[in-house]
């Protein structure tokens, strides 16, 4: 359940201040009408070189369990805005550290280098074409002005996701803008973002005649966040504790009970405002989107036939993908190999390995910890502790170690009772190719006695394992409220 994690890659990602001075602007964090944190945005200027600095840092409570996410993104660029080279830091909670190098060449090519648990991943990327960092929005912000009406469009690099994000930006009218008890006027601006796989996400941004921002609001996974310019002291003052657990649940029109009694469930979704949602098809469920934005999903969880073998000799370029170790799947680290062929023992049989692996790590992660913010799949086979997506991640990894595609999935699952919630709740769980089909695996329920993977989970993405694939439940949690379900009772 990494809300948290997501809400600080957004902030991280959104366009910063436009500054007028060589100097540090502070602002504070609110999430739900709480502070929980505050960003700190520097730009320095030495020679042709201009180095740009933004730190985010949040923390908040999961039952009762303090966790802190910080990002921090450098980026260097020429004055006139030509890309040099980046850093991205992102601390997740109490044991990941997660650190990506970049250098743009002359010849446009990004040589990247990721660093994670001491080991080094080194791969190539090609700069995305017309797009800027902080220096160069800082440049095409000033040159576009705020004229009343006027809109652009600019192409964002964000080094935290080591990709390039389309902006659109409109301009308002200045009004009455309330600033911690100070108000002064200043100008509306909305910014829309076409996040990775998640779809537009909205930021209003409030800025004076020197084109700083001094206020950005926005709604993320159906939570207010707002960032207020202020003094340093407050800033990185005290926190309040927000209680995020409160806020991870979509409420179900009726308890479902145990949904593993059931062969399938099928659910009426409406949005819960004006913004639309996103619900993809997979194996496991089918979406039909119906008038005024309705979607009927059914889902129907494919059962892992045996037949088959490993390891994935084809060439589907989506199935490669899913065998390749990535940041935080480090399928082919020694630890991993030796614990997935430790799981699968002597079997030849695709569907019974995924039935061991997984029952494998529902017994390997003995500290069901809410304090881990997100790890890594090499991390929990070392530490044997994490939640839903440390669960995940394992047993991602250990499929694609002994060459079964996997993915892990984000969404939402049911629970009827976790703290005293019933409902829906923000979940990560895995996929695995098998016979043709993705099956659903998942250790996290199948250690807490639930059975694993069932009708009552609601996939809203699916990737690498990447943090950034939260993006994309953001993009749907909030926007959606279930109106009614139908329960196909098992045979």
């Amino acid at each position: 359940m990494k809300k948290t994690l997501t809400i600080v890659l957004l902030l991280a990602a959104w366009c910063s201040p436009a500054w007028a001075a060589e100097e540090t602007e502070y602002l504070a964090v609110f999430m739900q009408g709480k502070k929980v944190g505050h960003a700190a945005y520097t730009r320095s200027v030495e020679g042709d070189q201009v180095t740009t600095s933004e730190d985010v840092s949040i923390t908040i409570s999961r039952l009762g369990i303090p966790l802190t996410v910080r990002m921090t993104d450098i980026s260097v660029e020429t004055t006139t805005g030509k890309p040099l080279s980046f850093e991205s830091i992102q601390v997740l909670g109490t044991m990941t550290v997660i650190k990506v190098t970049g250098t743009v060449g002359s010849d446009g090519v990004v040589e990247l280098v990721s660093t994670s648990m001491g080991a080094e991943q080194k791969t190539t990327i090609p700069w995305p074409d017309g797009a800027v960092m902080s220096e160069g929005l800082r440049l095409v912000t000033l040159e576009k002005g705020l004229a009343p009406g006027s809109e652009y469009r600019v192409k964002i690099f964000d080094p935290s996701v080591t990709q390039a994000l389309d902006a659109v930006v409109s301009i308002g009218s200045k009004r009455e803008v309330d600033l911690l008890g100070r108000v002064v006027k200043l100008t509306e601006v909305t910014s829309t973002l076409a996040m990775p796989g998640s779809g537009p996400i909205t930021s209003t941004s409030y800025v004076d005649d020197d084109m700083q921002a001094l206020k950005n609001t926005m709604s993320i996974a159906g939570m207010n966040v707002d960032m207020i310019a202020c003094p340093k002291e407050f800033a990185l003052g005290e926190n309040d504790v927000l209680e995020l657990i409160n806020t991870m649940f979509v409420a179900s029109p009726t308890p479902l009970g145990n949904p593993r009694r059931a062969s399938a469930i099928t659910y009426w979704l409406a949005p819960s405002g004006s913004e639309e949602f996103t619900i993809p098809t997979t194996d496991n469920q089918t979406a039909e989107r119906l008038d005024e934005g309705e979607v009927k999903l059914v889902i129907r969880p494919v059962a892992a036939l045996e037949g088959g073998t490993f390891p994935y000799e084809g060439s589907d370029p989506a199935l490669l993908e899913a065998v390749k170790p990535t940041r935080y799947l480090q399928s082919d680290r020694k630890e991993i190999v030796e614990l997935a062929r430790k799981a699968i023992g002597d079997t030849k049989d695709p569907a019974e390995a995924v039935r061991r692996i997984e029952a494998f790590v529902a017994d390997y992660i003995e500290d069901k910890s809410l304090s881990v913010g997100y790890a890594s799949a090499a991390e929990v086979a070392a530490s044997r502790q994490g939640d839903c997506s440390e669960f995940a991640v394992l047993t991602a990894a250990l499929c694609r170690a002994v060459g079964i595609p996997a993915q892990v999935v984000v969404g939402i699952a049911y629970v009827e009772d976790f703290a005293g919630h019933e409902g829906f709740g923000g979940h990560a769980w895995t996929q695995a190719w098998v016979a043709g089909k993705w099956v659903g695996l998942d250790a996290a329920f199948k250690s807490s006695g639930r059975g694993g993977h069932d009708p009552g989970h609601i996939a809203l993405a699916v990737g690498n394992g990447d943090p950034t694939d939260f993006f994309n439940m953001a993009g749907a949690l909030g926007r959606f409220k279930i109106e009614k379900l139908e329960v196909e009772q098992a045979l």
